[in-house]
Protein backbone atom coordinates (compact mmCIF):
# COMPACT_ATOMS: atom_id res chain seq x y z
CA UNK A 1 0.00 0.00 0.00
CA UNK A 2 1.97 2.96 -1.29
CA UNK A 3 1.48 6.45 0.12
CA UNK A 4 0.55 9.01 -2.51
CA UNK A 5 1.97 12.51 -2.36
CA UNK A 6 -0.15 15.05 -4.12
CA UNK A 7 0.88 18.66 -3.52
CA UNK A 8 3.29 21.09 -1.93
CA UNK A 9 1.42 22.80 0.88
CA UNK A 10 3.77 25.46 2.17
CA UNK A 11 7.29 26.78 2.23
CA UNK A 12 9.14 28.00 5.32
CA UNK A 13 12.49 29.79 5.01
CA UNK A 14 15.27 29.22 7.53
CA UNK A 15 18.84 30.45 7.80
CA UNK A 16 20.48 27.46 6.12
CA UNK A 17 17.77 26.11 3.84
CA UNK A 18 14.09 25.45 4.13
CA UNK A 19 11.40 23.00 5.11
CA UNK A 20 8.88 21.79 2.57
CA UNK A 21 5.57 20.41 3.76
CA UNK A 22 3.78 17.73 1.77
CA UNK A 23 0.28 16.34 1.81
CA UNK A 24 0.31 12.57 2.13
CA UNK A 25 -2.47 9.98 1.95
CA UNK A 26 -1.99 6.99 4.21
CA UNK A 27 -4.07 3.82 4.19
CA UNK A 28 -5.50 3.07 7.62
CA UNK A 29 -7.34 0.12 9.12
CA UNK A 30 -10.95 0.23 10.25
CA UNK A 31 -11.49 0.68 13.96
CA UNK A 32 -13.68 -2.43 13.90
CA UNK A 33 -12.43 -5.71 12.47
CA UNK A 34 -15.09 -7.98 11.00
CA UNK A 35 -14.47 -11.72 10.65
CA UNK A 36 -12.75 -12.60 7.39
CA UNK A 37 -15.83 -14.36 6.04
CA UNK A 38 -17.96 -11.20 6.20
CA UNK A 39 -18.10 -9.88 2.63
CA UNK A 40 -21.70 -8.59 2.42
CA UNK A 41 -22.98 -5.87 4.75
CA UNK A 42 -26.51 -4.61 5.39
CA UNK A 43 -26.83 -1.00 6.59
CA UNK A 44 -29.94 -0.46 8.72
CA UNK A 45 -31.73 2.50 10.28
CA UNK A 46 -32.86 1.30 13.71
CA UNK A 47 -33.42 4.79 15.14
CA UNK A 48 -36.77 6.42 15.94
CA UNK A 49 -37.29 9.96 14.55
CA UNK A 50 -37.53 12.58 17.27
CA UNK A 51 -40.79 14.60 17.40
CA UNK A 52 -41.10 17.66 15.16
CA UNK A 53 -41.24 19.99 18.15
CA UNK A 54 -38.09 18.65 19.84
CA UNK A 55 -34.56 19.94 19.39
CA UNK A 56 -35.19 23.03 17.25
CA UNK A 57 -34.66 26.57 18.57
CA UNK A 58 -35.14 29.59 16.32
CA UNK A 59 -34.28 33.12 17.49
CA UNK A 60 -35.45 35.86 15.13
CA UNK A 61 -33.90 39.16 16.18
CA UNK A 62 -33.65 37.85 19.72
CA UNK A 63 -37.23 36.58 19.94
CA UNK A 64 -37.83 32.83 20.25
CA UNK A 65 -40.20 31.48 17.61
CA UNK A 66 -42.68 29.06 19.19
CA UNK A 67 -43.97 27.61 15.94
CA UNK A 68 -40.74 25.82 14.96
CA UNK A 69 -41.34 22.40 13.48
CA UNK A 70 -38.95 20.12 11.64
CA UNK A 71 -39.14 16.45 10.66
CA UNK A 72 -36.14 14.16 11.10
CA UNK A 73 -37.33 11.11 9.14
CA UNK A 74 -35.45 12.12 6.00
CA UNK A 75 -32.34 13.04 8.00
CA UNK A 76 -32.20 9.51 9.44
CA UNK A 77 -32.56 8.00 5.99
CA UNK A 78 -29.89 10.31 4.56
CA UNK A 79 -27.51 9.36 7.37
CA UNK A 80 -28.05 5.66 6.65
CA UNK A 81 -27.64 6.11 2.91
CA UNK A 82 -24.50 8.29 3.26
CA UNK A 83 -22.95 5.72 5.57
CA UNK A 84 -23.65 2.94 3.10
CA UNK A 85 -22.34 4.94 0.13
CA UNK A 86 -19.12 5.86 1.94
CA UNK A 87 -18.53 2.18 2.74
CA UNK A 88 -19.25 1.21 -0.88
CA UNK A 89 -16.78 3.80 -2.18
CA UNK A 90 -13.90 2.17 -0.28
CA UNK A 91 -14.48 -1.13 -2.10
CA UNK A 92 -13.59 -3.29 0.91
CA UNK A 93 -16.75 -5.42 1.03
CA UNK A 94 -18.07 -7.35 -1.93
CA UNK A 95 -21.53 -5.83 -1.50
CA UNK A 96 -23.17 -3.20 0.70
CA UNK A 97 -26.96 -3.20 0.91
CA UNK A 98 -29.28 -0.53 2.26
CA UNK A 99 -32.34 -1.64 4.21
CA UNK A 100 -35.21 0.71 3.36
CA UNK A 101 -37.80 -0.44 5.90
CA UNK A 102 -38.31 0.75 9.49
CA UNK A 103 -37.09 -1.73 12.09
CA UNK A 104 -38.86 -0.04 15.04
CA UNK A 105 -42.51 0.91 15.41
CA UNK A 106 -42.35 2.50 18.90
CA UNK A 107 -42.07 6.22 19.61
CA UNK A 108 -39.34 6.04 22.28
CA UNK A 109 -36.85 8.13 20.33
CA UNK A 110 -34.59 8.68 23.36
CA UNK A 111 -34.26 4.97 24.08
CA UNK A 112 -31.25 3.16 22.68
CA UNK A 113 -32.68 -0.13 21.49
CA UNK A 114 -30.29 -2.72 20.10
CA UNK A 115 -31.21 -5.19 17.42
CA UNK A 116 -31.83 -8.62 18.91
CA UNK A 117 -29.90 -11.62 17.68
CA UNK A 118 -33.12 -12.94 16.17
CA UNK A 119 -33.63 -9.68 14.25
CA UNK A 120 -30.06 -9.76 13.01
CA UNK A 121 -30.41 -13.34 11.84
CA UNK A 122 -33.67 -12.62 10.03
CA UNK A 123 -32.39 -9.44 8.39
CA UNK A 124 -29.20 -11.13 7.22
CA UNK A 125 -31.09 -14.14 5.88
CA UNK A 126 -33.69 -12.04 4.07
CA UNK A 127 -31.09 -9.77 2.46
CA UNK A 128 -28.29 -12.29 1.85
CA UNK A 129 -25.94 -10.41 4.19
CA UNK A 130 -23.38 -11.67 6.69
CA UNK A 131 -23.29 -8.68 9.05
CA UNK A 132 -25.22 -5.52 9.88
CA UNK A 133 -24.20 -1.94 10.56
CA UNK A 134 -27.09 -0.22 12.31
CA UNK A 135 -27.81 3.35 13.35
CA UNK A 136 -29.52 2.57 16.67
CA UNK A 137 -30.06 6.13 17.83
CA UNK A 138 -29.57 9.52 16.18
CA UNK A 139 -30.63 12.82 17.73
CA UNK A 140 -30.35 16.38 16.44
CA UNK A 141 -30.31 19.69 18.27
CA UNK A 142 -30.56 22.65 15.91
CA UNK A 143 -30.27 26.33 16.78
CA UNK A 144 -30.99 29.00 14.19
CA UNK A 145 -30.35 32.69 14.87
CA UNK A 146 -31.10 35.71 12.74
CA UNK A 147 -29.71 39.04 13.97
CA UNK A 148 -28.97 42.50 12.70
CA UNK A 149 -25.48 43.21 11.47
CA UNK A 150 -24.14 46.75 10.95
CA UNK A 151 -25.10 48.92 7.96
CA UNK A 152 -28.54 47.37 7.61
CA UNK A 153 -27.36 43.82 6.94
CA UNK A 154 -28.78 40.71 8.55
CA UNK A 155 -26.77 37.71 9.65
CA UNK A 156 -28.07 34.18 9.94
CA UNK A 157 -26.45 31.15 11.54
CA UNK A 158 -27.52 27.53 11.92
CA UNK A 159 -25.73 25.17 14.29
CA UNK A 160 -26.72 21.49 14.29
CA UNK A 161 -25.34 19.15 16.94
CA UNK A 162 -25.55 15.42 16.28
CA UNK A 163 -25.37 12.63 18.84
CA UNK A 164 -25.96 8.99 18.20
CA UNK A 165 -25.05 5.34 18.54
CA UNK A 166 -24.03 3.09 15.66
CA UNK A 167 -23.35 -0.62 16.08
CA UNK A 168 -22.17 -3.58 14.07
CA UNK A 169 -23.85 -6.98 14.48
CA UNK A 170 -23.15 -10.57 13.50
CA UNK A 171 -25.92 -13.18 13.36
CA UNK A 172 -23.70 -15.60 15.28
CA UNK A 173 -23.34 -13.27 18.29
CA UNK A 174 -25.88 -12.56 21.00
CA UNK A 175 -24.37 -9.13 21.65
CA UNK A 176 -23.27 -6.52 19.16
CA UNK A 177 -19.78 -6.76 17.68
CA UNK A 178 -18.89 -3.12 18.42
CA UNK A 179 -20.44 0.21 19.38
CA UNK A 180 -19.55 3.64 17.97
CA UNK A 181 -20.63 6.80 19.81
CA UNK A 182 -21.36 9.78 17.59
CA UNK A 183 -20.87 13.37 18.74
CA UNK A 184 -20.41 16.00 16.04
CA UNK A 185 -21.77 19.25 14.63
CA UNK A 186 -22.17 21.19 11.41
CA UNK A 187 -22.53 24.95 11.03
CA UNK A 188 -23.73 27.53 8.48
CA UNK A 189 -23.40 31.33 8.59
CA UNK A 190 -24.46 33.90 5.98
CA UNK A 191 -24.77 37.68 5.57
CA UNK A 192 -27.57 39.20 3.49
CA UNK A 193 -29.10 42.54 2.58
CA UNK A 194 -32.49 41.55 3.99
CA UNK A 195 -34.17 38.57 5.57
CA UNK A 196 -35.78 37.35 2.34
CA UNK A 197 -32.34 37.05 0.76
CA UNK A 198 -31.05 35.32 3.88
CA UNK A 199 -33.73 32.66 3.57
CA UNK A 200 -32.44 31.92 0.07
CA UNK A 201 -28.85 31.56 1.29
CA UNK A 202 -29.45 29.41 4.36
CA UNK A 203 -31.02 25.94 4.19
CA UNK A 204 -34.42 25.55 5.79
CA UNK A 205 -34.75 23.42 8.92
CA UNK A 206 -35.35 20.08 7.25
CA UNK A 207 -32.60 20.56 4.67
CA UNK A 208 -30.17 21.52 7.41
CA UNK A 209 -30.97 18.34 9.34
CA UNK A 210 -30.71 16.23 6.20
CA UNK A 211 -27.30 17.73 5.46
CA UNK A 212 -26.25 17.05 9.05
CA UNK A 213 -27.39 13.43 8.77
CA UNK A 214 -25.53 12.93 5.51
CA UNK A 215 -22.43 14.57 6.95
CA UNK A 216 -22.47 12.25 9.94
CA UNK A 217 -22.98 9.13 7.85
CA UNK A 218 -20.19 10.07 5.45
CA UNK A 219 -17.81 10.67 8.35
CA UNK A 220 -18.21 7.64 10.61
CA UNK A 221 -17.64 5.07 7.85
CA UNK A 222 -13.95 4.98 8.82
CA UNK A 223 -14.91 2.91 11.85
CA UNK A 224 -16.04 0.06 9.61
CA UNK A 225 -13.70 -0.10 6.59
CA UNK A 226 -10.02 0.52 5.83
CA UNK A 227 -9.70 3.99 4.38
CA UNK A 228 -7.39 6.66 3.03
CA UNK A 229 -6.56 9.61 5.27
CA UNK A 230 -4.80 12.88 4.52
CA UNK A 231 -1.76 13.70 6.67
CA UNK A 232 1.16 16.11 6.53
CA UNK A 233 4.86 15.36 6.22
CA UNK A 234 7.94 17.49 5.60
CA UNK A 235 11.46 17.27 4.30
CA UNK A 236 14.50 19.50 4.77
CA UNK A 237 16.37 21.17 1.92
CA UNK A 238 19.73 22.89 1.75
CA UNK A 239 21.77 25.22 -0.40
CA UNK A 240 24.39 22.83 -1.77
CA UNK A 241 24.04 21.10 -5.12
CA UNK A 242 23.41 17.68 -3.51
CA UNK A 243 20.55 19.05 -1.43
CA UNK A 244 19.08 20.71 -4.54
CA UNK A 245 19.40 17.51 -6.57
CA UNK A 246 17.51 15.60 -3.88
CA UNK A 247 14.74 18.22 -3.86
CA UNK A 248 14.47 18.07 -7.64
CA UNK A 249 13.98 14.30 -7.47
CA UNK A 250 11.30 14.73 -4.80
CA UNK A 251 9.42 17.15 -7.03
CA UNK A 252 9.09 14.36 -9.62
CA UNK A 253 8.43 11.71 -6.94
CA UNK A 254 11.72 9.89 -7.60
CA UNK A 255 12.19 9.09 -3.95
CA UNK A 256 14.83 6.40 -4.43
CA UNK A 257 17.09 8.90 -6.19
CA UNK A 258 16.43 11.53 -3.53
CA UNK A 259 17.30 9.00 -0.83
CA UNK A 260 20.67 8.30 -2.45
CA UNK A 261 21.55 12.02 -2.21
CA UNK A 262 20.31 12.33 1.38
CA UNK A 263 22.27 9.27 2.45
CA UNK A 264 25.39 10.74 0.83
CA UNK A 265 24.87 13.96 2.81
CA UNK A 266 24.44 11.98 6.02
CA UNK A 267 27.58 9.92 5.50
CA UNK A 268 29.85 12.74 4.32
CA UNK A 269 28.72 15.62 6.51
CA UNK A 270 30.75 16.58 9.55
CA UNK A 271 28.02 18.78 11.02
CA UNK A 272 25.22 17.36 13.17
CA UNK A 273 22.52 19.56 11.60
CA UNK A 274 22.97 18.16 8.10
CA UNK A 275 23.13 14.66 9.54
CA UNK A 276 19.91 15.16 11.51
CA UNK A 277 18.03 16.70 8.60
CA UNK A 278 19.18 14.16 6.03
CA UNK A 279 18.32 11.31 8.45
CA UNK A 280 14.83 12.75 8.87
CA UNK A 281 14.51 12.91 5.08
CA UNK A 282 15.68 9.30 4.79
CA UNK A 283 12.85 8.32 7.14
CA UNK A 284 10.37 9.99 4.81
CA UNK A 285 11.83 8.24 1.76
CA UNK A 286 11.48 4.86 3.44
CA UNK A 287 7.93 5.70 4.54
CA UNK A 288 6.98 6.54 0.95
CA UNK A 289 8.27 3.11 -0.06
CA UNK A 290 6.28 1.59 2.85
CA UNK A 291 9.37 0.26 4.64
CA UNK A 292 8.07 1.58 7.94
CA UNK A 293 10.57 -0.21 10.15
CA UNK A 294 13.47 1.45 8.32
CA UNK A 295 11.62 4.75 8.34
CA UNK A 296 11.27 4.54 12.12
CA UNK A 297 14.96 3.67 12.46
CA UNK A 298 16.07 6.74 10.50
CA UNK A 299 13.58 8.98 12.29
CA UNK A 300 15.10 7.78 15.56
CA UNK A 301 18.60 8.70 14.38
CA UNK A 302 17.40 12.21 13.53
CA UNK A 303 15.60 12.49 16.86
CA UNK A 304 18.70 11.54 18.88
CA UNK A 305 20.80 14.10 17.01
CA UNK A 306 18.28 16.88 17.57
CA UNK A 307 17.85 15.95 21.24
CA UNK A 308 21.59 15.77 21.92
CA UNK A 309 22.39 19.09 20.27
CA UNK A 310 19.24 21.19 20.81
CA UNK A 311 17.56 19.60 23.81
CA UNK A 312 14.31 17.72 24.32
CA UNK A 313 12.14 20.85 24.29
CA UNK A 314 13.45 22.24 21.01
CA UNK A 315 10.90 22.53 18.23
CA UNK A 316 12.84 20.24 15.89
CA UNK A 317 13.25 17.59 18.60
CA UNK A 318 9.56 17.56 19.51
CA UNK A 319 8.55 17.48 15.85
CA UNK A 320 10.85 14.52 15.22
CA UNK A 321 9.47 12.71 18.27
CA UNK A 322 5.97 13.26 16.91
CA UNK A 323 7.05 11.75 13.59
CA UNK A 324 8.51 8.71 15.37
CA UNK A 325 5.22 8.23 17.21
CA UNK A 326 3.32 8.56 13.94
CA UNK A 327 5.49 5.90 12.32
CA UNK A 328 5.00 3.61 15.32
CA UNK A 329 1.26 4.05 14.91
CA UNK A 330 1.54 3.24 11.20
CA UNK A 331 3.51 0.08 11.94
CA UNK A 332 0.74 -1.03 14.30
CA UNK A 333 -1.90 0.00 11.76
CA UNK A 334 -0.27 -2.02 9.01
CA UNK A 335 -0.35 -5.10 11.19
CA UNK A 336 -4.07 -4.51 11.75
CA UNK A 337 -4.61 -3.94 8.03
CA UNK A 338 -2.98 -7.30 7.30
CA UNK A 339 -5.46 -8.95 9.65
CA UNK A 340 -8.39 -7.16 8.02
CA UNK A 341 -7.23 -8.29 4.58
CA UNK A 342 -6.58 -11.84 5.77
CA UNK A 343 -2.80 -11.59 5.54
CA UNK A 344 -1.75 -12.53 9.04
Amino acid sequence: MRSTFYCLLCFLLSSCGSIHYLGIETYNPAEITFPEEVRKILVVNNAVPQPETVGYEYLLFGVSQDTCRVRTDSALFDATRALGKAIVDEGYFEDVLLYHEMTRTDQAYLVDTKLTQQQVMELCLANDAEAIISIDRLLFRMKKQVSRFGDGLVMGAIDVKITGIVRSYLPSRENSLATVLVNDSIFWAELALHIEQLHQLLPDGELALRAAGAYMGAKIYTNFVPHWQEETRWYYTGLTSVWKEASAYVSTEKWDQAAIRWKSIYEKSSGWKDKAKSASNMALAYEVNTDLEKAHEWAGIAYELFKKNKGEEAKETRLQKLYMDTLSERIWSNAKLNIQFGQE
